[in-house]
């Protein structure tokens, strides 16, 4: 039996900003359907006011805590915030991806390319993940969200690092599987950055 792959039907641009619709024009959006002020849209998401006005205006790409705040405060599917427009959920339903078309989301320590991005209420979230970090210290601060996600590298070597185990190095072929509520984070340890294929319960 061939292996599953996970793609995209419609692509989409490279950029958040860009597309059908950026992330930034949905925020907004979903703010002003709820008659919400920038200031009780970050009381409501608990994304600051500076960081709401910015991502609104495609100044700043959030993390993916961040979006998982902002789903959650808007009362939706993180899928319905990033996806460019919205499908019911329906039997039979299936997405292609082509290589390097997936919804990229992009911080200083990822870049996270969101695969299936059209389809609303996943079950899970598959991204593929570049590790852009090479140090612990490229890191404010854990990562955390309330999620189990599964890591399988792809490319590259990275240590993963996490706030209850010792760090463990990971290479292509290994993968984990975690709570993500644990403060983690990944480092590449490889002269190019490492790939991984990251799929979340969201």
């Amino acid at each position: 039996m061939n292996p599953i792959r996970l793609r995209q039907t419609e692509p989409s641009s490279p950029t958040v900003s860009s597309g059908a619709r950026s992330l930034g024009a949905r925020v907004r959006e979903l703010r002003q359907a709820r008659g919400w002020t920038l200031e009780a849209a970050a009381q409501k998401t608990g994304v600051s006011r500076a960081s709401l006005s910015k991502i609104e205006h495609d100044q700043m790409s959030p993390t993916f805590d961040a979006l998982q705040k902002l789903a959650s405060g808007f009362g939706i599917d993180l899928t319905e915030l990033v996806a460019n427009r919205r499908n019911p959920a329906a039997a039979g339903r299936r997405s292609i991806t082509r290589a390097g078309q997936g919804q990229v989301h992009e911080t200083e320590t990822y870049r996270h390319e969101l695969l299936a991005a059209e389809l609303a209420r996943k079950a899970m979230l598959p991204f593929r993940t570049v590790i852009r970090a090479r140090t612990l210290d490229d890191y404010p601060d854990w990562d955390r969200h309330d999620s189990e996600d599964l890591l399988y590298v792809l490319e590259g070597s990275l240590t993963l690092y996490t706030e209850f185990y010792e760090p463990v190095v990971l290479n292509p072929g290994d993968s984990v599987y975690m709570d993500c509520r644990m403060g983690h984070a990944c480092v590449s340890n490889s002269e190019t950055d490492a790939v991984i294929l990251w799929v979340s319960t969201g």
